[in-house]
């Protein structure tokens, strides 16, 4: 398998891994510079020409990946029967550097509700490399000409059409998936508050609105919920920055993708 289509499985399987490169080569090495390798949990595609060198990156890269390492690394090894290496000798006569990229799991958000802000927080969310899924009832919003402001996204863009119960895409989401609520319609809102706190494995949960409209919700998914004020506070509303006060959807917007930023800087993934 070449190394782009591994990485792509990695990404789509949600698995963090390693891509392995040999930066440099001086004097006679098994693989040219630019030779790929990438490792996962468990298993590895390609090669950086085996031996001692891909043996050694294997185990580093598998150290990062149960680490969470973020920052890439470089490993030199000189290739001689007079270095003492872990998996064997290399004698080829060379030296090789070689580079040790982190592939973390990419974050994933769903924006439930891509009216005037949902579309702009879309904009902005679309630069960042993530899952974004964009989930309306209305299929008017989810046009491709209307969506076509994202055609140059670094994101993946998932739409999801869901005309009659947008709350059961919360079941199709990746583990870990950050969850903002903003539709044209409270008692849609409100189901996918219900139906967020009840999904197991869902990141963090984020509301728009006014107070007032959280004083409702939160009566009704304590009485008619039956979710506990532990349960309750999962949800966080108002979104945004407090002191960005602006009522465009562009400023809500920007002051949402920055509290969301915000969070992922704050978990470890």
């Amino acid at each position: 398998m070449a190394w782009v289509a591994a990485v792509a499985r990695l990404r789509a399987r949600r698995e963090p891994g390693v891509l392995v490169t040999v930066a440099a080569v001086r004097g006679h090495a098994p693989r040219d510079a630019g030779a790929k390798l990438v490792v996962g949990r468990s298993a590895t595609w390609g090669s950086i020409g085996g031996g001692n060198v891909e043996a050694v990156s294997i185990d580093r890269a598998r150290e990062m990946i149960t680490a969470s390492k973020r920052e890439p690394e470089l490993i030199d090894f000189a290739l001689n029967d007079k270095v003492t290496n872990q998996h064997g000798v290399q004698c080829c006569g060379g030296t090789v550097t070689v580079l040790l990229e982190p592939l973390p799991v990419v974050r994933a958000v769903a924006v439930f509700g891509v009216g005037h802000v949902g579309l702009e927080l879309a904009r902005i969310l679309a630069r960042q490399d993530l899952d974004l899924h964009l989930v309306d009832s209305r299929a008017d919003v989810l046009a491709a000409e209307r969506l076509g402001v994202l055609a140059d996204a670094v994101a993946q863009v998932h739409v999801h059409h869901t005309p009659l119960l947008p709350e059961e895409v919360l079941e199709e989401l990746p583990p870990g998936t950050h969850v903002l609520v903003m539709t044209h319609d409270h008692a849609e809102d409100a189901a996918l508050c219900d139906a967020a706190l009840r999904t197991p494995g869902l990141g963090s949960i984020g509301l728009i609105g006014s107070a007032a409209k959280w004083g409702r919700f939160r009566k009704r998914l304590a009485t008619e919920g039956g979710h506990d004020e532990a349960v309750i506070d999962r949800i966080k509303t108002p979104i945004g920055l407090a002191d960005i006060t602006g009522k465009e959807p562009a400023t809500i917007a920007v002051s949402v993708a920055a509290d969301l930023l915000r969070t992922f800087e704050s978990e470890v993934v």
